[in-house]
């Protein structure tokens, strides 16, 4: 066992031979946009995404699904339609898996990834002076419960939805070609909650700038309406010792800074020499990286305004 519970990472990984290790991970939740096949698609990706930071790539997937009787067998269907063509896109097989009957729906995978056991990119490893690169906008949580408060408008749900719809393959691909020294998926802990993750893992600090942050339309504006999923605040009591704040942050800035995401990006650190490359190459294939800070010797997290 490589990484299990003693320290906990994006996935437990097992190493079968000198050239061989298996990624497995399990992720599922209940459902965040009305779209049942997006729904399904959405809790895909994510659960993809924790086999795409540790730097294996996705062999196979299972389902996990707890399904209402009252729900019609149209609207179940399309959750595993939508959660079979993500998987498909990443190229895995959904092999089979598990469904229970439950009185709110739940779905998710098992996704099961091989990488090379020198290849793991793991929570730890940024070093002082690394710049910090970020692959997806902020905010998916803000505008969910924005949807579930009929807050949000048509369009911002929409994006949001592209947002956690798309997969961090691609990202993981700049990720491992241009030596990403640590990474991590940012998801319910937020991006303080993950970066706080980071630091820890590697015993580094990191500096990070609030106004090169990308936000998804509509999530400032929600935030600033105080529109926030419950899981911001309890991020914010666990992981706020940790956080030094610029004094000019507005308050709800700094709980938008803890408030949870689905499927969200991937969070890396590069060498200083390779973030400029890695974005360079990222542009070229329409994906976006946006540098959001660097890695700093002493613990912990700033945040600049």
């Amino acid at each position: 066992m490589i990484v299990g519970l003693d320290v906990a990472d994006d996935a437990a990984v097992y190493q079968v031979s000198d050239d061989l290790a298996v990624v497995i991970t399990l992720d599922f939740f209940t459902p965040i946009v009305d779209d049942p096949y997006a729904y399904g698609a959405i809790a895909a990706a994510n659960s993809l995404s924790d086999i795409y930071a540790m730097g294996a790539r996705p062999i196979l997937a299972l389902n996990i699904a707890a399904l209402p009787q009252t729900v019609p067998i149209e609207i179940s269907a399309e959750i595993l339609r939508g959660g079979a063509e993500k998987a498909r896109e990443a190229g895995v097989p959904v092999a089979g898996g598990h469904t229970v009957q439950d009185k709110e729906p739940k779905y998710g995978l098992v996704v099961v990834g091989a990488v090379h056991p020198d290849r793991l990119t793991r929570k730890g490893g940024a070093q002082p002076g690394d710049h910090l690169l970020l692959s997806k906008p902020l905010g998916a949580g803000v505008i969910t419960t924005g949807l579930m408060r009929d807050t949000a408008t048509a369009e911002e749900i929409a994006i949001a939805t592209a947002s956690m719809m798309r997969l961090n393959k691609q990202a993981a691909e700049i990720a491992r070609a241009f030596g990403a020294r640590a990474v991590t998926d940012i998801t319910g802990f937020g991006l303080l909650g993950h970066a706080w993750e980071m630091t820890d893992r590697g015993q580094v600090g990191f500096r990070l700038h609030y106004d090169a942050l990308p936000w998804l339309p509509g999530a400032e504006r929600l935030a600033e309406d105080w529109t926030y999923p419950g899981g911001s605040f309890d991020n914010r009591i666990f992981f706020g010792p940790y956080v030094r704040f610029d004094p000019a942050f507005e308050e709800w800035r700094q709980v938008l800074c803890f408030s949870p995401e689905t499927s969200g990006g991937l969070l890396m650190a590069f060498p200083p020499d390779q973030s400029g490359p890695a974005q360079q190459a990222a542009s070229e294939l329409d994906l976006q990286l946006w540098r959001i800070g660097e890695v700093v010797a002493e613990p912990g997290i700033e945040m600049e305004a």
